[in-house]
């Protein structure tokens, strides 16, 4: 077992061959991730019982704190994934030319101190814990200290707005890895049960964060270019295979960002057109992804005479590594060669609007409200078959 003091895996890790999924299940099969890891049962409908210890989990991807964690940060993300090694050496040059620390570290401190006196300002005598899934603080960790602190139950606040397996049947999966390695440590104390909060990309502090963001770039333009350019929303690529299986029924991915882009568009500027185009892709070359990436996009708004360009990304909450290295690097450059004029909006980050959208996430379920998708997940939900990872 690792010492405490390692980062690049957890204290308290699953045992070898320990499954998340029960014996004589597959993986899409009821009862569901979210029924499983809410002790059995599905999400209430009923007001959180009086007294019952409960917490709030920010529950995120995890980032390097200097150059010695960046690869090992990195295969721990690709692990089993098959991506090829210079794909990692290059990923690595971004985080080196940072310090080898990710921005997303000190993103999500600031996000739980502004959620730390959302709360209090609101009456709310919840503790906000931290886990991620790729590194320290480790999600497994997080949970034993939960337990150990004697939360009976954890509402799971994941950074991804969207449905798609890594951007939400993923973090039911962190969930259920951590609840069963604490349950394989017979001396350890019994873990809480869990739910995750729903999808919020239509939440209208999200959309509110993001409008903010866009107005406030548009009106950063030049004023000969400012009411002409184009609005370009960004995601995170996604494998095809995995976007048709996303949601209940496939498709959700792109049809929750497309909502939320036209919800942002439409509060900032009014009847403007967007596009929503897609960054960051990984994984082996054989392997479709959505499509166009922004460079490829860009180059493409060049030949159609655009002049200048507008790039809102609505698919991050935060200004983490791939949003400042691919698109205040990358794509800035790919716009600068092209001799387009470029701005980013920002992410919603820490906006007030936004802080109190999770606050009101948390009321929603602790009031017993009607569990959305995100919350109450069918076992077949974003289910994507894929070869087990291999140990350690």
């Amino acid at each position: 077992m690792p010492s405490v003091s390692d980062p690049s895996r957890p204290a308290h890790p699953m045992p070898e061959g320990a499954s998340i999924t029960p014996d004589g299940q597959q993986p899409d099969q009821e009862p569901s991730l979210a029924v499983r890891n809410n002790g059995g049962v599905a999400p209430s409908v009923q007001q959180a019982p009086a007294g019952r210890r409960e917490a709030l989990l920010l529950l995120s991807f995890g980032g390097p704190e200097g150059h010695e964690d960046v690869m090992p940060f990195l295969e721990n993300v690709t692990r089993g994934r098959g991506v090829p090694r210079e794909r990692l050496e290059a990923v690595a040059e971004h985080y080196h030319h940072f310090g080898g620390v990710s921005p997303i570290n000190d993103q999500n401190k600031g996000l739980i101190a502004a959620l730390e006196a959302e709360l209090a300002s609101a009456g709310i005598d919840l503790p906000v814990y931290w886990g991620n899934r790729n590194w320290a603080p480790y999600v497994e960790d997080t949970w034993r200290q939960m337990a150990e602190d004697g939360i009976v139950h954890a509402y799971v606040f994941a950074t991804s707005a969207y449905a798609s397996f890594s951007g939400c049947r993923q973090y039911h999966e962190d969930v259920a890895r951590a609840r069963v390695a604490l349950a394989s440590d017979p001396a350890a104390p019994a873990g809480p049960t869990a739910e995750k909060l729903p999808h919020y990309f239509d939440a209208p502090g999200f959309l509110q964060a993001n409008a903010d963001a866009l107005a406030a770039a548009i009106n950063s333009l030049p004023e000969e270019v400012r009411g002409t350019a184009r609005l370009v929303a960004t995601a995170h690529s996604i494998p095809e295979a995995m976007a048709a299986v996303a949601g209940p029924d496939g498709g959700a991915y792109q049809a929750e960002l497309i909502r939320a882009a036209q919800l942002v568009v439409d509060a900032a500027a009014p009847g403007r057109p967007f596009d929503l185009v897609w960054q960051s892709r990984s994984g082996p070359p054989s392997v479709p992804w959505l499509e166009p990436d922004v460079n490829d996009h860009l180059r493409a708004l060049a030949e159609a005479g655009e002049r200048a360009v507008v790039v809102f990304p609505i698919g991050f909450i935060s200004d983490h590594l791939e949003v400042i290295w691919d698109l205040d690097n990358e794509a800035e450059e790919t716009a600068a060669a092209l001799g387009m004029t470029f701005v980013r909006a920002a992410t919603a980050g820490t906006h007030p609007a936004f802080v109190a959208a999770v606050r009101e996430l948390l009321e929603e379920r602790r009031a017993g409200g009607e569990p959305r998708l995100g919350t109450d997940c069918p076992a077949s939900c974003c289910f994507v078959s894929r070869p087990a990872r291999p140990a350690a």
